[in-house]
């Protein structure tokens, strides 16, 4: 079995971090060993760093800042990453900032990460700012490749108006992201949906693989003290 560097990337409001998240207990479920790596140095909202200790009781190794830096909104960037993404006993889940300027602090990691070989994956909410159309999506495509100087390899949906979501919505996602994927030539074949109102989407969309995401990260006024 193969152990793969995954680069986790999406706009502002994507679910790229909530995917991360999702995809590490995905991979530690079929019995790999996973390291997910913090490197959002934009969003101070949804981070894979606050669900470090959580993980740790399940396995998932968090790379991300530590001490009176946990909860720092500061662009940080631990060292362990460097040696993580060089480890291939280890899959390994790179969570990156999804602009432009985040996806830059994948400069110093770049070969490294194309030595090594990667699956890049963009995730796309198409009722966010900046990828509600195709030719939004093939402009932010064209963007982070530029900043990060890595391809992308793979779209992923995650088109959603949180309880407000429903098959309609989600399948004109498919369709505009479809689209996208066609003209820039990426893989595209899985749409994501959120555990509370997944029994309202159906399976196998336009033939995509719908995949069930758990909402884990909390934002800082949902956290209870």
């Amino acid at each position: 079995m193969k152990n793969e560097l995954y680069v986790i990337i999406g706009a502002f409001g994507s679910g790229k971090s909530e995917y991360s998240v999702h995809l590490a207990r995905k991979l530690k479920r079929e019995g790999r060993q996973v390291i997910l790596a913090d490197l959002d140095v934009v969003n101070p909202y949804f981070r894979t760093r606050d669900v470090r200790e959580q993980f740790e009781q399940e396995g998932i190794e968090v790379i991300a800042p530590e001490g009176q830096f946990k909860h720092a909104d500061l662009p940080m960037i631990s060292p362990r990453i460097q040696g993580a993404i060089a480890n291939p006993d280890y899959t390994v889940i790179l969570d990156v900032g999804g602009d432009p300027a985040g996806c830059r602090a994948l400069g110093r990691f770049v070969d490294a990460i194309t030595d090594r070989g990667y699956k890049m994956l963009l995730v796309i909410n198409t009722k966010r700012p900046f990828t509600s159309t195709a030719d939004e999506i093939v402009l932010m495509h064209e963007m982070l490749e530029f900043a990060s100087k890595l391809s992308i390899t793979e779209y992923v949906c995650n088109t959603n108006l949180m309880e407000y979501t429903d098959e309609n919505i989600v399948k004109t996602g498919i369709e505009i992201i479809s689209e996208a994927a066609k003209r820039k030539d990426v893989e595209f074949k899985t749409y994501l949906v959120l555990d509370k109102y997944n029994s309202h989407i159906p399976d196998a969309i336009y033939g995509k693989v719908k995949e069930t995401m758990i909402y884990t990260l909390s934002k800082p006024w949902e956290i209870k003290i």
